[in-house]
């Protein structure tokens, strides 16, 4: 029964790919804009950018037959907003999308709070170990507004600084930013977890 089970479960969320093809994919189109911006300029930059993040969806749905729904909706902004810079040779348009993106994840994150449901489980919940509900619904609340935090912080850098400084910035600090956040939920995750004694 459990065997089955675990089956459904892998068929539902597709194959795990290794932790570096996964981190390729999710940070390899960002690494890719960087160094095209150094040797070119915005506009090649974002040229290269939609390409490495159309390729990086590509990639993960023939590594694991699934492409996860953050990538999806990054995917679809990448593509509006780097056609808009491109077309209307305005990097505005570039800039705002990483606040967009933040933005649709802590609003969908917050709707779900406000049903009283936890939509950052139905999406991370195969990359975690099991968690009570109520840890679900704590994770969610940060995550949400780490978000809107993310947004405002893009917001103030680009607004306020040059184009180079934004870029360094999604690069050298966001990335870290992000990862320390990550890591500051481990307490959260350690007192919620299922212990396996309690699974059976």
């Amino acid at each position: 029964m459990t065997d089955s089970g675990e089956e459904k479960t892998n068929k539902q969320s597709g194959p795990a790919a290794p932790s570096w093809r996964k981190l390729a994919i999710e940070l390899g189109p960002l690494l890719v804009f960087f160094a095209a911006y150094y040797m070119w300029d915005i506009f090649v930059a974002t040229s290269v950018f939609m390409v490495a993040t159309a390729v990086s969806m590509i990639a993960s749905w023939i590594l694991t037959r699934h492409i996860p729904p953050m990538l999806w909706v990054s995917g679809v902004v990448v593509a509006v907003m780097g056609g808009l810079t491109i077309y209307l040779q305005d990097e505005t348009f570039l800039k705002l999308k990483p606040t967009i993106v933040y933005m649709i994840f802590a609003t969908i994150l917050g709707f779900g709070l406000m049903r009283g449901r936890s939509y950052l489980k139905l999406l991370l919940e195969a990359a975690f170990p099991p968690l009570e509900d109520r840890g679900w619904m704590i994770m969610t609340r940060n995550w949400a507004l780490f978000f809107v935090a993310m947004a405002v912080l893009n917001e103030a850098v680009w607004r306020n600084f040059s184009t180079d400084f934004w870029v360094n910035f999604k690069v050298f600090g966001a990335i870290p930013i992000t990862m320390v956040f990550a890591i500051s939920q481990t307490p959260v995750i350690q007192k919620y977890m299922i212990e396996e004694s309690e699974k059976n």
